[in-house]
């Protein structure tokens, strides 16, 4: 039997509003850190009558991304994450091991409609939910190759359309 190489690809993509407030810490070198757990849910039917299953996940931003995150996310924050999972374990102070598998970001997409406050004391929406990157692929593609899968994928489209 020939030797196969299994592809690494680990990536997730996943959205759902926050469980509860974020938690914000650094690292005794002084990085910043945020944990917070989202609930993403899911509808499906079953028998002919609409079901629905919540799923909890742990998420983790470092550096940028993590300072990004501070004001703009509470409980009940709608958000978008790309990233990948990782698993870490610990021991706890009773001897007791530990294992948790969460996301680390990549990328977080803000949904919820930020609200600033005018000089007027006017309350303002912000027009289009804001994304942060922290270390994204898109850096490496030129302008142009991006224009390229654009127009590949509007042509895909067009072909499943018609």
């Amino acid at each position: 039997m020939a030797d196969y190489k299994m592809p690494e690809l680990n990536s997730v993509i996943i959205a759902g509003n926050l469980t509860k407030d974020p938690v914000f810490r650094q690292t005794t070198n002084g990085t910043p850190v945020v944990n917070f757990t989202i609930a993403s849910n899911r509808k499906f039917k079953n028998n002919g009558k609409w079901q629905e299953d919540v799923c909890f996940v742990g998420v983790v931003a470092w550096n940028k991304l993590a300072e990004s995150c501070r004001g703009r996310l509470q409980k009940g924050s709608a958000v978008l994450i790309d990233g990948e999972l990782q698993s870490r374990s610990w021991k706890t102070e009773d001897g007791h091991n530990r294992s948790i598998v969460e996301i680390k970001a990549r990328r977080i997409q803000f949904l919820n409609k930020r609200v600033r406050v005018t000089e007027t004391g006017q309350e303002v929406e912000d027009e289009e939910p804001s994304t942060y990157t922290d270390d994204s692929f898109d850096k490496f593609l030129a302008s142009s190759e991006g224009e390229t899968l654009d127009s590949q994928e509007t042509e895909e489209d067009n072909k499943q359309n018609n």
